[in-house]
């Protein structure tokens, strides 16, 4: 059975084993390692519990967790921020372990996320694909999220 729910501190260990599956598996796709904090969506926390419980005692952010059949496989992080006028909601990241996709907890944890958004007051939500991730990047277009920015970059080693 599947399941949304928001993190607690006892899920803090598994959140940490899940943003380091995430980093790992975006490693070898186009962009990655280029990205920093003053990037959109580029505020990816480390993969730390001290860094993590902020997810989970901030009222601005949240830690969704996804389980299926009582194992948690998957997450998403959010932080509202303030934009001029507005609150914008912020995906800093939503992973789903590769042996549990395809049966909708993604879907779950975006719908989750969205509603805990749209609690906040937020005008719209932003999240983030490496220009190599093709799965991500469809996986936003088909809950409807449309690419506003496109970051070019050049190393100058």
């Amino acid at each position: 059975m599947e399941e949304v729910r928001t993190a607690t501190d006892g899920d803090l260990d598994r959140l940490v084993q899940l943003i380091a599956d995430f980093r790992a598996g975006s490693g070898d796709r186009r962009g990655a390692g280029t990205t920093h904090a003053a990037d959109p969506g580029g505020r990816m926390p480390a993969a730390t519990e001290a860094e993590l419980s902020h997810y989970v005692s901030d009222p601005e952010r949240t830690a969704l967790v996804a389980s299926l059949d009582g194992w948690v496989a998957g997450m998403a992080l959010c932080r509202v921020e303030q934009v001029d006028d507005h609150r914008r909601g912020v995906l800093d990241a939503c992973f789903v372990e590769p042996g549990a996709r395809e049966v909708g907890l993604g879907r779950l944890l975006l719908d989750a996320a969205l509603e805990w958004f749209r609690d906040l007051g937020c005008s719209g939500v932003d999240g983030s694909a490496l220009p190599g991730d093709r799965q991500a990047k469809q996986f936003y277009e088909g809950a409807g999220f449309k690419a506003r920015l496109l970051v070019m970059h050049l190393p100058l080693d």
